[in-house]
Formats: structure tokens, C-alpha cells, sequence
């Protein structure tokens, strides 16, 4: 009981963080701000991992926090707790995004440069049938495993990742990043240095509202973005070309 909880756990950790690099890699620097170029096959392995992990679409995301950097903390914020209080946005994150989504014209708006292709428009836009599969290969996988009980250990370790990434990280940097931490640049939000490890370096939101074109998040030695190793190793790879970074901007700056 105790080795297949621990093991379960274990699972879900990697589905969060499957989640969340996809989400801060992908969605967030690459799509939305355009501070990566991926190479097609990269960009297509993180929105098919986001369609098994979140089935969250590409342009409704963009779009929502394009417009959250439009309005930060004014009205027109689809997500502020300066705005709406620090509860409502931190526990009904997703709501408010939805309500984005469905009532506004948002996504003809900020997202009419997000380019869709075969995948995007056959497979990819039905979110909920990728969390489906996910769901499933996840439980044919665990279930070959341990037996039948593998497959409600499956379920557990889904349910644990959907309230993470949900309830918990995500809404964590609209919400709590927008309410304490520190400041390293005079903007609305603030850093948080444990969650920016928890989220791939998500936490470090201040900076990023700071410098929102740059790939990298940290900026002083003792901040760590956890996405920043990886996306140098797709450099490296030369399956990413990144634009200049908090560093490089900043030094312009000074010159």
C-alpha cells in the first residue's frame, strides 16, 4: 500500500511537471510572447503532451494572458485579485478563464497570429477527448503493471495532477504572484522563489512582466528557472532560437 502510494505520487509529479514545462515553454514563452522559435517537431511534441496532460487549446491560452499583460492588474484583467479579491482568483482561476474564453471576443483578438494546422484543427482543439486518451494510456500503462488495482492507482495520480495543475500552480501565479513576494522591477507582480520551482520557473513573475519577451525568467544568482537549462539544451540542440534575454536587455539598457 505504501510503496504504490509512493510510487503513484511519484507519477503524478510527473504528469505535473510534464504540464507545467509544456505550459511555460511552449504556451507561455514560445506562443504567447514569442521569446523561443521551436522547431515543428519540438512545437508539436509539447502541444500533443498538453493535449493528453491539460487539453488546454492553444489559442484560448495565448489569447487570456496576452490580454492579462494588456490590462495587468487594471480593469479589463481577465484574472487580477487587485481586481476581484485574492480568493476568488487563486481558487477559481480556471473560472475566470473560462469565462474569458466563452463570453468575450478575446481569441479573435490577441490570438489572430496563432497559426493552425492539420493537428490543431483535427485533434488538437478537442481538448477533452486528449485528456481522455491520457487518462486511459495512463491506466492501460499502470494497470499492466500492478493488476487491476494499478488502474485506480492511475486515476489517483490523474485527480492529484488535474488539482495541481489547476487549483494549485497555475492559479498560484495569477493569483499569489499578484499578491506577495518580492520585486526585482517596478511592475504589479511579484516573485516567488519556491513556486518558480514548482512551475518551471513561472514563479519568477515579476520578472517576467518586467521583461516579458525574454526566454529566461531569473535574474539574480540566488533565482533558479527550472526551464531555462532545458530550453538552452534545445539551443544547443538546434531545436530552439531563443530572442535576447532579461540579461541581454537589461545590459543594452545600461549601456
Amino acid at each position: 500500500m505504501l510503496l504504490s502510494l509512493v510510487l503513484t505520487l511519484v507519477v503524478a509529479v510527473v504528469l505535473i511537471q510534464v504540464a507545467v514545462f509544456s505550459t511555460t515553454i511552449f504556451l507561455h514563452r514560445t506562443a504567447t510572447h514569442k521569446a523561443l522559435v521551436l522547431h515543428p517537431a519540438m512545437e508539436w511534441t509539447f502541444k500533443f503532451a498538453l493535449w493528453l496532460t491539460t487539453g488546454i487549446l492553444t489559442k484560448e491560452w495565448v489569447a487570456v494572458h496576452r490580454k492579462h499583460h494588456a490590462f495587468t492588474d487594471e480593469e479589463g484583467d481577465p484574472h487580477s485579485p487587485a481586481l476581484l479579491g485574492f480568493w476568488k482568483v487563486q481558487l477559481g482561476n480556471v473560472y475566470y478563464y473560462i469565462r474569458e474564453v466563452k463570453n468575450t471576443d478575446v481569441v479573435a483578438r490577441y490570438a489572430r497570429d496563432i497559426k493552425e494546422g492539420w493537428w490543431d484543427r483535427h485533434v488538437f482543439r478537442r481538448g477533452i477527448l486528449g485528456l481522455g486518451i491520457g487518462t486511459a494510456a495512463l491506466c492501460v500503462v499502470m494497470g499492466l503493471a500492478w493488476g487491476m488495482a494499478g488502474v485506480w492507482w492511475a486515476l489517483v495520480a490523474a485527480g492529484i495532477h488535474a488539482v495541481m495543475y489547476v487549483f494549485v500552480l497555475s492559479s498560484s501565479i495569477n493569483g499569489l504572484c499578484h499578491h506577495v513576494g518580492y520585486k526585482n522591477f517596478d511592475n504589479t507582480a511579484t516573485n516567488i522563489r519556491l513556486l518558480a520551482l514548482l512551475t518551471g520557473g513561472e514563479g519568477l513573475h515579476n520578472n517576467h512582466h518586467g521583461f516579458p519577451r525574454s526566454p529566461k525568467f531569473s535574474w539574480r544568482a540566488s533565482e533558479f528557472d527550472p526551464a531555462w537549462p532545458v530550453i538552452k539544451l534545445l539551443v544547443a540542440l538546434r531545436l530552439a532560437k531563443p530572442y535576447k534575454t532579461i540579461d541581454d536587455v537589461a545590459a543594452a539598457a545600461a549601456v
